[in-house]
């Protein structure tokens, strides 16, 4: 029998998690998270990480696997998640892949390019450049470096400029070179799913959620991880905002409305980007009878 990988995912906010337990235990098999931030043990309230309750319910993987100091990439986590799924398919014909995490969904259905890993002393170098000469003198060199990279990334997203210009550092060559965007094949089958809402509901779903992390404790949890505040893994709705208001930059009414915000404009990121895979077939939540059917038609085929 084919192995069937079920891809469940969506927006922030919209209700992944619930539908994938009910999912999973229909099935009797178990959750592989995509989110890269719930890998993080001390960041459980603000990425809204399975709870102890629903950790019970069904086994899940890659949660809270990871240290704030851990350096944890989307290619290392495809390398991983596929072990893992070879694992999981001995015994399994039915696996669910969910989280909102667009680079680990295509990591694992689509595969990354095999670009090389950045060694610490490059790591290290390219950031105190970014420090202390700022991100525009570091792309005016990414454009010397690497002209065709430069015409396309974000020049104001100084993570992907300063990796980049790591590749480029450690091997001499372009990083384009290394951008190949080939789908690469896969041992079992991909079933997609994508949960939606109208945008009025769902907005009102994450301010609401916001709303109810703020009373879990979301304040502590980011008193405690302050001092790494400048860790990547700390670089992320929820946090960076608190962030301000410990500082004393923002009121701490602005700071939650400003999560609120954030994590609506990453919402419509993530849509855009899920809405570009014609793979992925779309439901509501609530349409639980019509996903299941869905489901047991395609593996059926």
């Amino acid at each position: 029998m084919a192995k069937n990988l079920l891809v469940i995912i969506g927006p922030t906010g919209v209700g992944k998690t619930e539908l994938s337990l009910r999912i999973a235990e229909n099935f009797g098999t178990e959750i592989v998270s995509a989110d890269s931030r719930q890998l993080y043990a001390n960041l459980k309230i603000g990425t809204a990480a399975p709870t102890p309750e629903e950790l019970q319910r069904v086994p899940h993987h890659f949660i809270g696997t990871l240290q704030l100091t851990d350096y944890y990439s989307a290619a290392q986590y495809e390398e991983d998640a596929l072990k893992l799924l070879d694992h999981l398919f001995q015994t399994k014909d039915v696996v669910i892949l969910t989280g909102g995490s667009m680079m680990y969904v295509d990591a694992v259905c689509k595969g990354i390019d095999d670009i090389p890993t950045v060694d610490e002393e490059t790591r290290k170098t390219l950031l105190e450049r970014y420090e202390k000469e700022g991100l525009e003198q570091l792309c005016a060199e990414l454009k010397l470096l690497d002209p065709d990279y430069y015409k396309i990334v974000d020049l104001k997203n100084h993570k992907r400029v300063i990796h980049a210009l790591e590749i480029c550092y450690m091997t001499g060559k372009t990083y384009t070179s290394f951008r190949t965007q080939e789908k690469k094949t896969r041992p079992f089958r991909m079933i997609k799913i994508g949960l939606t809402r109208d945008r009025e509901e769902l907005y009102a779903r994450i301010n609401q959620r916001v709303d109810i992390m703020m009373e879990q404790g979301l304040l502590d949890e980011v008193k405690q991880v302050y001092p790494y505040r400048q860790l990547n893994s700390l670089n992320t709705v929820g946090y960076k905002e608190l962030f301000n208001y410990l500082d004393g930059e923002w009121a701490l009414p602005f700071a939650i409305d400003k999560i609120k915000q954030n994590s609506r404009i990453y919402s419509r990121k993530q849509m855009t980007w899920f809405k570009r895979d014609e793979e992925i077939r779309w439901f509501h939540p609530n349409q639980e009878e019509d996903i299941l059917t869905y489901i047991k038609q395609k593996i059926q085929l």
